[in-house]
């Protein structure tokens, strides 16, 4: 039998789960929760296999809820069930260490080979849940300055501190001040994510941002 713990804050939402659940032969609702707090307190005493997992409840939402389940528990699998699929939640929910996230629209059916899936072992994520996960990995594998562009000034900037030139030379060269160079190197380090003036000209060579030193 698999053991199922529902927390959700409606309680229209945690019945209707309990009676289809009822009708699953390998199936036993051992309890319900109404937050995250409570789903903890009842994990303890109750030591569920799966948490059905709702993400926002008061004093405790499900993101918190399932980071303290998986630091404490990490033999309980925790399946997200929300109506929630943009990235703010997505992401959170499996970095805290979700196995799966389904939204309630889901079929039935569905919601049980999802909970069969997760105790077999294998992750189950709703298309659009996915969908979100996969903008990040793309992200994740491009070179930042993609998404964090540099502006034509900082550019400028970039070209010259690759050359070798100190703020002063740099400023001379652009017709600023120093200060005003100071902060476009800052934001130059953090869009490209480089802790230096050395990173940062390496950065700028092997992506083609700028031309190297003596060409």
């Amino acid at each position: 039998m698999i053991k199922v713990l529902i927390v959700d804050d409606h309680h229209v939402v945690r019945r209707g789960l309990l009676f289809f659940l009822k009708t699953q032969k390998d199936i036993q609702v051992i309890g319900e929760a109404k937050n995250g707090k409570e789903a903890i307190e009842r994990i303890r005493k109750l030591q569920p296999d799966i948490v059905l997992m709702d993400l926002i409840m008061p004093e405790m939402d499900g993101i918190q809820a399932t980071k303290h389940i998986k630091e404490s528990y990490p033999h309980i699998e925790v399946l997200i069930l929300t109506s929630f699929s943009d990235r703010d939640h997505v992401i959170p929910a499996i970095e805290a260490g979700a196995a799966g996230y389904q939204l309630k629209d889901i079929e039935p059916d569905e919601l049980v080979a999802s909970i069969r899936q997760i105790m077999r072992g294998e992750n189950t994520i709703h298309p659009h849940a996915t969908a979100q996960l996969m903008k990040i990995r793309e992200r994740k594998e491009e070179p930042p300055h993609f998404y964090n562009p540099l502006t034509p000034r900082e550019q400028d900037v970039l070209s010259e501190l690759t050359k070798g030139k100190s703020n002063r030379e740099i400023a001379a060269s652009l017709f600023v001040t120093e200060k005003t160079v100071k902060t476009h190197i800052s934001n130059i380090f953090s869009k490209l994510l480089v802790q230096d003036r050395t990173q940062a000209a390496l950065y700028a060579v092997k992506h083609g941002l700028t031309e190297p030193s003596g060409n």
